[in-house]
């Protein structure tokens, strides 16, 4: 019995149902498999580049393959438990296809380097896509944004109305986010489209193989270096689940500010119905549920990442079981990240902006106050000084239940009584919520001479 299995020789007794069923990885690594049969392609073809197989082993070993590739994607293939992984499934499928040349493919290499460069493949496949969908969300913030260069909303911090900006340049800071985003994802992926092939179990191995043929075949970025780091090393996916955790951090930032400018309080934005749900008891309530579950999906990526630092820490050199757990967590966030992406995209694209209720709401909070401050320390007040003179007028202003722009200039030049200026009508254009937008045009500001910049700079990196 215990023979059946490709390590079996060692075993008199066969493995336990329920350990079989305890350390299975077919039910998850399946999806690994067009890495796999791509490996094992290019590790075939490397055995016959150095003479250790004939051509027509080799040609024999890929046609099988690509049978085995049509039967999986065509749902023939039936996956078996008791073979325990996609890499043993392959190959004893391929043999049955083949014969007796299908035990000769595994040649040179162990599933523990195996195992690896199919991660590794399935990672960089997986962040390449993460940079197609995440600059398709940067190029939809980038499309909103220029349509909405005119439209003004109060700018917060602390959750509180602060100064007001232009709503473009609100919806290009998350464009830079998610720029950030991909220059992270590119730079993981280089990391992590690395050749492990040809370290075989730890130590290497004594025939004469030639990695970087394997590489090149694979379009990979090169071969390692240490063949007990290749078997061990997780880095690139626990930097991929942290590349993931920003993005995920990044949405659910955006998510939030989408769900409060939904409030009828705010009124801001409409979401469209088919990213909004209702209620099963208000028929009024248009819920932004798909931001919701968005932003909560945010703490289970999280939690994909300490998954596996958790798994890491304790794990000495070189290939240890606990690394079958580094699968679930990456192909969890995969899935979620894309998913994610993609949904925000089209949601973006949907929503439809209140420029009346955001101009509306510009003259609750005072957002022109620093425009006066501004204002006096140009008539010779020190700054210090015309904060304080601001504070007195916004106090002066809300007990009477007005807006800074509603003061009078008899108002204003009594609070800067003993000051020796004199406040004239000029300070109306100051206060002006456009006006002052269109003066901060410094770089990296809300004017609109420096959005343009921004979207023009971001123009041209996707294009």
């Amino acid at each position: 019995m215990a023979k059946e299995k490709p390590w079996g020789g060692r075993f008199k007794e066969s493995t336990s149902k329920e350990v079989e069923a305890y350390t299975e990885s077919i039910s998850f690594d399946t999806k690994m498999y067009k890495q796999d049969i791509m490996g094992s392609k290019a590790h075939a073809a490397m055995l016959a580049e150095q003479g250790i197989l004939t051509d027509d082993e080799a040609k024999t070993l890929c046609k099988g393959l690509d049978a085995v590739l049509e039967e999986i994607e065509s749902g023939k293939l039936v996956w078996k438990q008791e073979l325990e992984d996609v890499h043993m499934n392959i190959e004893t499928r391929l043999t049955e296809i083949v014969g007796e040349v299908g035990k000769k493919l595994h040649t040179g290499r162990s599933r523990n380097d195996q195992c690896c460069l199919d991660l590794r493949l399935y990672t960089s496949d997986a962040l390449r896509n993460w940079a197609v969908l995440a600059k398709n969300l940067i190029k939809a913030l980038a499309d909103r944004a220029e349509e909405n260069q005119g439209v003004l909303l109060p700018g917060c911090t602390h959750m509180q109305p602060a100064q007001p900006v232009s709503l473009a340049h609100h919806l290009l800071a998350y464009a830079w986010m998610f720029k950030r985003d991909v220059e992270r994802i590119e730079q993981c992926e280089k990391r992590a489209r690395i050749s492990p092939l040809g370290a075989a179990a730890l130590a290497g191995t004594t025939y004469n193989l030639n990695p970087q043929s394997v590489a090149d075949q694979l379009d990979m970025y090169g071969i390692f270096k240490n063949s007990m780091d290749a078997v061990a090393d997780r880095d690139y996916v626990l930097e991929a689940l942290f590349a993931g955790s920003v993005i995920m951090m990044h949405l659910s930032r955006f998510c939030e500010e989408l769900i409060w400018w939904a409030n009828p309080q705010f009124s801001f934005i409409y979401l469209s119905d088919a990213h909004s749900t209702g209620s099963s008891i208000m028929p009024q309530k248009k819920n932004p549920d798909v931001a919701e579950i968005m932003r909560g999906k945010t703490g289970r990526v999280y939690g994909n990442l300490m998954n596996l630092l958790t798994t890491l820490k304790g794990l000495p050199l070189t290939y240890n079981r606990d690394l079958q757990e580094d699968k679930i967590p990456f192909m969890d966030t995969d899935k979620t990240v894309q998913t994610s992406l993609s949904i925000m995209e089209d949601m973006l694209r949907g929503i439809r902006f209140r420029a009346d209720r955001m101009e509306k709401a510009l003259k609750a909070g005072f957002l022109n106050a620093t425009e006066f401050a501004d204002y006096l320390v140009t008539k010779g007040i020190p700054f210090r000084e015309a904060h304080h003179i601001t504070g007195r007028a916004v106090a002066f202003a809300e007990e009477r239940g007005l807006a800074l722009e509603d003061l009078s200039l008899e108002d204003f030049n009594h609070l800067c009584d003993g000051h020796n200026v004199e406040i004239t009508d000029d300070v109306y254009v100051i206060l002006d919520y456009f006006t002052a937008v269109k003066r901060r045009n410094v770089s990296g500001g809300t004017g609109p001479v420096s959005v343009k910049k921004q979207l023009d700079e971001l123009k041209n990196w996707l294009g």
